[in-house]
């Protein structure tokens, strides 16, 4: 069976995560992914196969030389986005891409365009799986987990390749931030390892945001329009102060690289409360710091004018990783080696996100993050090329290889 035989047939299940239903995994869909990787697993004939109740399935290729080397990991997670549909994904190939506009939907006139999407340009004469234009397709990080076990099948098959013990896992619930909250480590036994969770061919992540949620509640007084002067405060009006108050290009649509920013993901409000949700990134942790302190200042100021109406809930969600990785350094050495050795050249970037490798990086599991292949994540224009899939694959083995040597 083929990575991308394997990938078909895991964007089958449907395995979108919801952070509301406080649950792990989060939504049943995950579970009975996971049941059908631990059968296929068991097939292969891989040992120290667990599925804890939460979701959580690993697994061992046993090491076959002789010599005593670093147990290497490789993981993936088993949901997708919230953000859009993963219910019955009908993905496509479009063999030998010739750079124009790919029909995805007809009936819908839904369009991927290489205008809209330039990225399209760096695969002319590959083979591109799409969706219908109405699902995400899933490759985040449906792709990770078929690389992983196309992977791990390839040195069964060339038992000539030495390598050492081989941990794979996969978790539930990654999209929603909770995919490592449930992680045994000292179970997984790693040494180090690698999430097969990034995007475009080369990619090679272990800088990511510090990261911070926070909930801003604005208290309004209701009272009568008619005789309101004086009397009523409005916690939407109030609110709306707060918002501009804020650095208008500190903001997603106005940031990249390195730069932080603060991003206002929802708002919920009548003239009595006014609840604004907000997300704080930075890589630099000092900014990072600043960042929630400013937001703390924001809510005095507010106070001065409107006494005791508003109060802020910050909570810290994750770290950059990069603290954990530099005294082990030559894990990304190996993952560049092991890349230019598979005909791929590294980008070694940071992160404008999180991964679960962070998480698990200051859980006690350096853990950096190696690119899946695929692009336009977690909407309807998700896409992922063969050529991508099989290049990673090829990096796995070559770590494995590599660790072992």
């Amino acid at each position: 069976m083929t990575v991308t035989d394997r990938f078909l047939s895991y964007v089958a299940f449907d395995t979108q995560s919801d952070e509301l239903t406080n649950m792990t995994p989060s939504t049943p869909g995950q579970m009975v992914f996971a049941k059908y990787l631990k059968e296929e697993l068991e097939k292969m004939g891989l040992e120290e196969i667990t599925l804890d109740d939460n979701g959580y399935l690993m697994a061992t290729l046993p090491a076959n030389c002789d010599k005593e080397t670093p147990v290497v990991g490789f993981i993936a997670h088993l949901d997708t986005a919230p953000d859009m549909s993963g219910k019955h994904v009908r993905p496509r190939i479009v063999r030998n891409y010739d750079g124009g506009v790919i029909e995805l939907n007809a009936e819908q006139n839904i369009m991927l365009s290489p205008e809209e999407f330039p990225e399209l340009e760096n695969y002319l004469g590959q083979d591109l799986i799409v969706t219908d234009g109405t699902t995400l397709l899933g490759a985040d990080d449906k792709a990770g987990i078929a690389e992983i076990i196309s992977a791990v099948a390839y040195l069964q098959a060339h038992p000539e390749i030495k390598h050492g013990k081989i941990r794979i896992a996969f978790n539930p619930d990654e999209e929603i931030g909770k995919g490592a909250h449930k992680f045994d480590v000292k179970q997984f036994g790693a040494d180090f390892a690698y999430t097969m969770d990034g995007g475009a061919v080369g990619e090679l992540e272990f800088e990511n945001f510090n990261a911070a949620s926070a909930k801003v509640t604005i208290k309004g007084r209701n009272v009568h329009p008619g005789t309101a002067k004086h009397k009523m405060i409005n916690s939407i009006r109030v609110a709306t102060q707060f918002i501009v108050m804020l650095p208008r290009w500190e903001t997603p649509e106005h940031t990249e690289g390195y730069e932080g920013f603060y991003h206002l993901v929802g708002i919920e409000g009548t003239v009595e409360q006014t609840v604004l949700s907000y997300i704080i990134r930075d890589h630099d942790r000092a900014r990072f710091e600043s960042r929630k302190r400013e937001l703390e200042h924001l809510v005095r100021k507010t106070n001065t004018e409107y006494p005791d109406c508003c109060t802020v809930e910050i909570y810290d969600q994750y770290y950059n990783m990069r603290e954990k990785i530099e005294p082990v350094m030559h894990i990304i050495e190996v993952a560049e080696k092991a890349m230019r050795e598979a005909g791929v050249e590294p980008k070694v970037q940071p992160i404008r996100g999180g991964t679960d490798g962070a998480q698990l990086s200051f859980k006690g599991l350096p853990c950096p993050n190696i690119f899946a292949g695929g692009e336009n994540f977690h909407g309807r224009y998700e896409f992922v090329a063969v050529q991508s899939m099989e290049k990673a694959t090829d990096v796995i083995v070559n770590i494995c290889k590599l660790i072992a040597e």
